[in-house]
């Protein structure tokens, strides 16, 4: 079974860059502290990695 991965928003994406606000829309992030369940791959750990300081992630 692949592993599956719990994404928080935990900080605002108020005066980011826009790449980093599109990567956030990408991981289907609107809201803050909103929580989105991802298949764990080499994409998504990549957009993850990109915007690590406004995320909180979990394995589950």
């Amino acid at each position: 079974m692949a592993k599956t991965l719990r994404i928080k928003l935990v900080k605002s994406t108020i005066g980011r860059k826009p790449k980093h606000r599109a990567t956030v829309q990408a991981l289907g992030l609107k809201k803050l502290h909103q929580v989105v369940e991802k298949q764990d791959n080499p994409q998504m750990r990549g957009m993850i990695e990109q915007v690590s300081f406004l995320l909180e992630v979990e394995e589950i």
